[in-house]
């Protein structure tokens, strides 16, 4: 029996983060055997807002072969130890979100289970917080590499970066067009598709320019001008849950070099401060329904840093994803697939997995319709995990001193999420159906950071016989104060391994 050809061409349609971040993975998994065209118009703005990582770039980025310092520096990047809620379950109160551990395990039973029992029986003050390595660096603006040895402290942390979105698609597009990319310059003003089965056929650009392919990748953004505006997936619309719609940014002079992002909750929405090596990015989100453009505009520019170096930019959004991801020939990639907005920073992530999940898929010249079932499966089990997530930050919290947050206090939310809070609540259970993108100390910071608390500590905590809890606590904390006092700060760090040059003028 013949074998169905491989791909002979894909074309790319829109640049930005989605575009090169797709034509460097493709190109890097696929060598020169396949045609690669990634069309964008230079006339056609990007979002620009993915500033702000999660540890994954990591891999994607290892599996590029790309050398960590080189793209810190060329990116005018930073390092981000995890994300500092400020107001979010209460004015006046914050909390961190770690990228790594709390704690060191010492026992068969999890460190939370008896950190957990010694706070609720009244025999440790503070938050959890005091036992993430992450917030132990953070709040001292200290920044190293993990320790590969599994027995030290040092070795229970993980890290993410902030970067300049646009520099990390420059420097993409050099890294793919170097493995044979084309690039064409133009927008896209016709679709063509083909009558016997509805598959995309070609694209017609404003210069009367027409390119065909077998297999194309929608990374157009909001618009959707293959996914939605020619094959017509559909949308499911997720704001009564996520109710944000608007966002204004606007960067400013460099302040403080934290290795961290701040996410600050307003009276409408939350704004954001990502410290980058020449400037510091930042936005304020949120709900139309509560503020207008101006309003949230002025907020914005009140609490910045220092000196706004350009005007506050407006962008409006509808949080959801696709219905289907992946539609005969075409695959959405990117802001064309769905928005999860950025409060835990997953747009690049959603991305760099939307990619991979592509690459693992990939079909041949047959496109066979069960590859599309199984991408469209995992992908929207994806955002749904990450939906629920971001709708605990909103669910979970005391606030009641604007309209946003008695609605976000008093709206439904998916069962789903419902049951993952029972449990926690109830005896202080996480609970999953399977993976996830946010592991157990991500529910932990949340719950218990926005006020969340556990009825009892799980059972088998009480039931451990003769281990020295409290000894064992004091030595981890000792542990972190000696470690941290010996990292250089962030500045120092990335001064000495990845300093960028000054941007020109």
């Amino acid at each position: 029996m013949s074998q169905p050809a491989p791909l002979t061409s894909i074309v790319i349609v829109g640049g930005g983060s989605a575009g090169w971040m797709t034509a460097a993975a493709l190109s890097h998994a696929v060598g020169r055997s396949c045609a690669i065209t990634l069309i964008e118009s230079e006339a056609i703005g990007t979002v620009g807002v993915g500033e702000a990582t999660i540890p994954p770039i990591r891999t994607f980025n290892q599996r590029l072969g790309i050398d960590e310092a080189t793209f810190v520096r060329e990116t005018q990047g930073s390092y981000k130890l995890g994300i500092e809620f400020v107001d979010w379950g209460r004015k006046g109160h914050s909390y961190f979100h770690p990228f790594g551990q709390y704690g060191a395990e010492f026992d068969n039973v999890p460190f939370y289970h008896h950190w957990m029992r010694e706070s609720l029986e009244g025999r440790i003050d503070g938050p959890i917080d005091d036992f993430s390595m992450c917030w132990a660096m953070a709040k001292a603006g200290k920044f190293s590499h993990p320790s590969a040895d599994r027995r030290l402290i040092q070795s229970t942390f993980d890290y993410a970066y902030h970067f300049d979105a646009g520099l990390y698609a420059a420097y993409l597009r050099r890294f793919s067009e170097a493995r044979g990319v084309v690039r064409k310059e133009g927008k896209v003003v016709e679709v063509s598709l083909r009558s016997q089965d509805g598959f995309v056929d070609s694209v017609l650009l404003d210069d009367g320019t027409r390119i065909a392919g077998e297999l194309f990748i929608d990374c157009s953004g909001f618009r959707g001008l293959l996914i939605e505006e020619a094959l017509e997936a559909g949308y499911d619309n997720w704001q009564h849950w996520l109710p944000c719609d608007r966002a204004v940014a606007v960067p400013c002079e460099k302040g403080e070099f934290t290795p961290y992002t701040r996410s600050t909750a307003r009276e409408a929405g939350w704004q954001w401060r990502i410290p980058l090596q020449h400037r510091t990015g930042n936005g304020y989100v949120h709900c139309s329904t509560f503020i207008s453009e101006d309003e949230a505009a002025a907020t914005l520019l009140a609490n910045l840093d220092g000196k706004a170096l350009a005007d506050p930019r407006p962008l409006r959004f509808v949080t959801g994803k696709r219905r289907e991801f992946w539609k005969r020939n075409c695959v959405a990639i990117g802001l064309s697939a769905g928005f999860m907005e950025p409060l835990e920073s997953t747009s690049l992530h959603l991305i760099q997995y939307g990619i991979l999940r592509l690459i693992a898929l990939l079909p041949d010249s047959a496109m066979s319709p069960l590859l599309a079932r199984e991408y469209n499966a995992q992908t929207a089990r994806e955002y749904e995990l990450i939906r629920d997530f971001l709708i605990l930050h909103y669910k979970a919290t005391e606030r009641d001193d604007s309209e946003l947050w008695r609605y976000c206090a008093a709206m439904p939310i998916p069962d789903s999420l419902q049951y993952k809070i029972d449990h926690f609540r109830a005896h202080g259970m996480l609970v999953a159906e399977g993976p996830e993108l946010f592991a157990n100390p991500s529910w932990i910071a949340v719950y218990l950071g926005q006020g969340i608390v556990p009825n009892r500590a799980p059972a088998l905590a009480a039931m451990r016989e003769g281990v020295p809890v409290a000894e064992r606590l004091a030595q981890i904390r000792a542990a972190m104060s000696e470690a941290v006092a010996a990292m250089p700060s962030h500045s120092e760090f990335v001064a000495r391994h990845c300093a960028a040059a000054p941007l020109a003028a």
